[in-house]
């Protein structure tokens, strides 16, 4: 069975450091859990990104931002900054009004030819929806899907 290669965006990485005393970002913080756990078992692949790097730098919480970092060493595929996907993401910036972040995001995971970009942010999830590349979905409707595998 071919493996599922996933994206996370910043704030699936962040989920587990939010505010766990609402029920859905305590759900969300175990189903990255539980993803991260599938991707260090060699189940599920990561891909990694320059704008991941980008924003993880700017994360004041040293301990955070070096948690985090390691999971660069655990992706399959680092996309690096390239005119290509400079140029695509502000396509996707245009054509569906997604902020400028959220559609570097998304063309890094659509160049590594990942199958789903998790994230936990509605706005991004609704406007996303739209795409055909690419499954935009939350960490806990991926896992609906990762079990029906």
């Amino acid at each position: 069975m071919k493996k599922k290669r996933i994206y996370m965006d910043n704030c699936c990485f962040n989920r587990p450091y939010d505010d766990q005393t609402y029920k859905t970002i305590q759900l969300e913080a175990e189903a990255k859990l539980y993803i991260q756990d599938c991707i260090k078992n060699g189940q599920i692949e990561l891909v990694w990104s320059f704008i991941l790097d980008f924003e993880n730098s700017a994360n004041p919480y040293e301990e955070r931002k070096e948690s985090i970092k390691e999971w660069k060493s655990l992706s399959i595929e680092h996309i690096k900054a390239m005119e290509k996907v400079g140029n695509y993401a502000k396509k996707l910036e245009i054509s569906y009004k997604i902020k400028p972040k959220d559609a570097l995001h998304l063309a890094c995971a659509i160049e590594a030819k990942c199958e789903y970009l998790l994230t936990t942010d509605k706005i991004f999830l609704k406007k996303a929806n739209q795409l055909k590349d690419i499954i935009v979905i939350n960490l806990l409707d991926f896992i609906a899907v990762w079990e029906e595998k």
